[in-house]
C-alpha cells in the first residue's frame, strides 16, 4: 500500500452520533473511498495530558465523557478492536522525535474518536487506537507533533485529527442567539489557506484569521487540524468535505491531507 492520507475531521457536539447532518454521510462516503487502512490513529482534545499517551487497549471501551444529554446516547457504542503493535509504533516514532511519550494499556476512545469513527467506519471493522493530545502546545508544536506522527502513514496508519473548525460553546451555552456569519466567515478563511497549501498562513490563524479567538477561545480544538496538516507529506492535494453548521456556531467541515488521498 502506498502512504496513506492524514485527515482532520470536526467532531461537533456529542449530539453528532444521532443528528448527522450534512457531515455524517458525508463523512461515511469519505470512510469508502479511502484506502483501506490497517489501523486509525485519532488525536483528540478530549484526551490531554501533559506528555504524550498511546492507547494499546485490546478492546477499548466506548466513553461517554459527556454529560447532560439524552440516556440514548449513553447506551451507543463503538465495539472497535485496539492494535498493540502500532499504537507501540507511535510510541516509537514520537520518542524518536523527542517527545516523551507512555504507552496507556487502558484508555478507551473518547468521543472524539468514537462519535466521527462511526460515520467513517459505521462497521466497526477498523482497528483504532488514541495519542492523547500534549497539554501545552503552540500552533508550531501542534505541526510537530503531527510530524512526529507522520512515519506511520507509510504503514498503513490512518492519522486523523478529530476537532472544531470553530469551537465556542460558551456562546451556545449562555443563551447567545445563533451567530453563523462569524463561523462562515472563519471558516472560509481557513479553507482558502488550506486549499492554497499555505502552511504558514495555518500557522498563524489564531492571530489573524476573522473572529478567531471569538471562534476559538481556547485553542485545544484547533490544534488537531495542525496535527493532520503536520502528519501529511504534503499539504496538497487537499479534499474539503464540506459539513454545514451545528447549532449556530460550529463549522463541520473536514479534510483530507496529502497524497494518496480520495480514491477515484
Amino acid at each position: 500500500m502506498s502512504r496513506l492520507p492524514s485527515l482532520f475531521v470536526s467532531h461537533g457536539a456529542p449530539t453528532f452520533v444521532v443528528e448527522p447532518g450534512l457531515a455524517g454521510p458525508r463523512l461515511t462516503a469519505l470512510g469508502r473511498t479511502l484506502p483501506r487502512p490497517e489501523a486509525a490513529l485519532v488525536v483528540s482534545p478530549h484526551w490531554m495530558t501533559p506528555t504524550p499517551r498511546v492507547s494499546t487497549a485490546v478492546q477499548p471501551e466506548t466513553m461517554h465523557d459527556f454529560g447532560g444529554f439524552a440516556p440514548a446516547l449513553y447506551q451507543l457504542n463503538y465495539p472497535v478492536r485496539g492494535h498493540a503493535e502500532l499504537a507501540q509504533r507511535a510510541v516509537a516514532c514520537l520518542q524518536n522525535a523527542g517527545w516523551q511519550a507512555q504507552a496507556d494499556e487502558r484508555r478507551g476512545l473518547d468521543h472524539g474518536a468514537w462519535v466521527p469513527l462511526r460515520y467513517l467506519y459505521p462497521e466497526a471493522d477498523v482497528p483504532v487506537f488514541q495519542v492523547s493530545l500534549p497539554s501545552r502546545l503552540d500552533a508550531q508544536a501542534a505541526l510537530a507533533f503531527g510530524q512526529a506522527l507522520a512515519p506511520l502513514a507509510d504503514e498503513a496508519v490512518l492519522i486523523v485529527g478529530s476537532g472544531s473548525l470553530t469551537h465556542n460553546l460558551y456562546e451556545f451555552r449562555s443563551g447567545y442567539g445563533p451567530d453563523e456569519a462569524y463561523v462562515v466567515k472563519f471558516a472560509a478563511w481557513v479553507r482558502e489557506a488550506v486549499e492554497q497549501g499555505d502552511r504558514a498562513r495555518l500557522l498563524r490563524t489564531l492571530d489573524d484569521a476573522p473572529d478567531a479567538r471569538r471562534v476559538h477561545p481556547t485553542a485545544e480544538h484547533f490544534w488537531p487540524l495542525l496535527v493532520a496538516v503536520g502528519a501529511a507529506d504534503t499539504i496538497l492535494p487537499v479534499s474539503a468535505i464540506e459539513g454545514g453548521i451545528a447549532h449556530g456556531m460550529l463549522a463541520m467541515d473536514s479534510y483530507v491531507f496529502g497524497a494518496g488521498g480520495v480514491a477515484a
